[in-house]
């Protein structure tokens, strides 16, 4: 199952819906190309929602703990919508949902931006 990314906004904020598997090779190429895309674009605001996701590997999680770390250090701010399943097991295990705030639902991810 490749990954799919859709691309919307909320206001000032931009919500990146990822579908599909974040894992080793193709998928988490197009991960990375789309989150370059937004840090280079001069986003602010990321959302990036997992909810759609069924798989993160250690290349998903690497994509989006770099864009995590880039988009503050460039003053903006990165939220994560990563609900209960298979994915949070993977950010609890890693111990990545200490280091990067992770939201149950995107209302109150969404919320946390204002």
């Amino acid at each position: 199952m490749a990954i799919t990314i859709e691309r919307r906004t909320e206001g000032d904020i931009v919500v990146l819906e990822l579908k599909g598997r974040a894992t080793i090779g193709g998928e988490a190429d197009r991960l990375n190309e789309a989150l370059r895309r937004e840090l280079s674009g001069g986003t602010r605001k990321l959302l990036a929602n997992l909810t759609g996701l069924a798989q993160v590997d250690s290349s998903g999680l690497a994509m989006l703990v770099r864009s995590f770390v880039s988009m503050g250090c460039s003053g903006g701010t990165m939220r994560l919508v990563v609900p209960p399943g298979r994915v949070r097991e993977v950010f609890e295990v890693t111990q990545l949902s200490r280091a990067i705030t992770c939201y149950a639902d995107e209302a109150s991810a969404l919320a946390s931006f204002r």
